[in-house]
């Protein structure tokens, strides 16, 4: 398939300012209309589009057809250099038709033409007028780039970076895009920007739960969802429900944390996000200690993941992405939280997935390296293995003030609280271990419940 008809259909989407789904739900409007009733559902149609609109595949001549029926355009004007004698989009109304007057009879000939020509000519500046302001593009195409490479950038950054620093920098963009949005713009460009401030919303609320602060991320992802549900952008909903989930489970509310879980499952059902919401579902199972049902999150998380999906937040990658490694680190954490016995193993491939390096097309995000190693340690101190549970915590003890986290702190509490064991008793090395893990968390961060050992986990 040719790059400019990909580059065209696109175009011809976005000048209407409809999202994929819209697009998908006007072909289907088309078929019926020419009594069609066997298209296939929008999710399908929208992956269709996705792959047309980047030029995998062409369009069958079945769809040629409706794009012209739901573009309004004959079908000597589909695709890119033709039909030039009118404008994209635009309909040859065939021959002039007699006017009217008042009482529906035609307007004598000496009278008629005269009237005609002043209505035309009057209707002709009206447009032109009103064409004059709203052809005033709000947004110059450097700056809404700029944007997107700032969105994406962030995105990266906050695998690695500083959260702090980062959340500051999340704001300063977000608060332009929403200054940008306060003017007029066209369709277009209001949904690519929309798209951009709902994804800053989901950034900035996972970086709250980091700084301590679980209800203000509840705040950020409630903004996020108005700017998804204005372009009815189901995989930023997926993702924003994914951040309400995890504002939830760190709140202290597993229950809530599954059911938002689920609700995001609603708007994706594959790929990497949807493998994320499988297993935020089954924490509330594995706080309850049923490992049979954190099982089953886990495997329909793989069976998800297994399942191609494309979207424009894996596009964006960094955060919106999901590593196998990080995929492999909650599977454990599942396990860990239900305390079942195999939760060490895999922790432990967590890890050496880590430690290995990313995958074609990955990223891996710092923060739950760490975290890996954290919960790793947690279950090899519940296994008497405190040696074991040291030489895990290593790098997470050596980490820089700024790139420790709230959540963090929540699980060494949880550590913290195993060493107070009988079995630990007396022991030196379980004296110095408490002493570094007291020492670990900036007083500057919020705190999470159970960051003080209780309500959270088996320790």
């Amino acid at each position: 398939m040719s790059s400019e008809l990909a580059a065209w259909l696109r175009r011809q989407r976005e000048d209407r300012g409809w999202t994929r789904t819209e697009l998908a739900r006007q072909l289907i409007r088309a078929a019926r209309a020419r009594g069609d009733t066997s298209m296939p559902g929008t999710d399908n149609i929208s992956h269709n589009i996705y792959r047309w609109e980047r030029g995998a595949v062409t369009p069958a001549e079945r769809y040629k057809l409706l794009y012209c029926g739901a573009f309004g355009i004959p079908f000597s004007q589909f695709g890119p250099g033709r039909g030039q004698g009118l404008p994209p989009g635009m309909v040859d109304t065939g021959p002039a038709v007699p006017a009217a007057s008042a009482d529906g009879g035609t307007l004598p000939p000496e009278r008629g033409a005269s009237a005609i020509r002043r209505e035309v000519l009057m209707a002709a500046h009206e447009g032109s007028a009103h064409a004059e302001g709203v052809e005033q593009r709000g947004i110059g195409e450097a700056t809404l780039e700029q944007f997107r490479a700032d969105v994406t950038q962030l995105a990266v950054q906050y695998l690695t970076g500083e959260t702090f620093g980062l959340f500051t920098e999340m704001r300063r963009v977000r608060n332009r895009i929403t200054e940008a949005l306060g003017r007029r713009q066209w369709p277009r460009d209001a949904a690519e920007l929309y798209l951009l401030a709902g994804c800053l919303s989901a950034l900035m609320a996972a970086a709250a739960v980091n700084l301590g602060y679980p209800q203000a991320a509840a705040e950020l992802t409630r903004a996020g969802w108005a700017y998804a549900t204005i372009i009815d952008h189901h995989p930023l909903m997926a993702r924003l429900r994914l951040c309400a989930a995890y504002a939830a489970y760190w709140s202290g509310h597993p229950q809530q944390c599954a059911d938002l879980a689920r609700s995001g499952l609603s708007f994706l059902a594959d790929g990497q996000s949807a493998a994320q919401l499988h297993l935020f579902g089954g924490l509330a199972a594995a706080r309850r200690g049923d490992a049979a049902s954190a099982r089953q999150a886990i495997a329909a998380a793989r069976d998800a993941r297994d399942r191609e999906h494309h979207d424009e937040l894996l596009e964006i990658g960094g955060e919106f992405g999901f590593s196998r490694a990080t995929q492999s680190y909650y599977a454990g954490f599942l396990l860990s939280e239900a305390a079942a016995p195999d939760a060490a193993g895999e922790l432990e491939h967590a890890t050496r997935l880590y430690a290995a390096g990313p995958g074609p097309g990955e990223q891996h995000s710092r923060r739950c390296q760490m975290l890996a190693h954290t919960d790793l340690a947690i279950a090899r101190l519940r296994a008497g293995a405190l040696d074991a549970a040291i030489a895990a915590l290593e790098p997470v003890l050596a980490l820089p003030p700024g790139e420790r986290t709230a959540v963090q702190g929540q699980r060494l509490a949880v550590l913290r609280a195993g060493l107070s064991q009988p079995a630990y008793l007396g022991s030196a090395r379980a004296r110095d271990l408490d002493e570094q893990l007291a020492a670990f968390g900036p007083a500057e961060l919020g705190r999470l419940p159970g960051q003080d050992g209780v309500g959270q986990g088996h320790a």
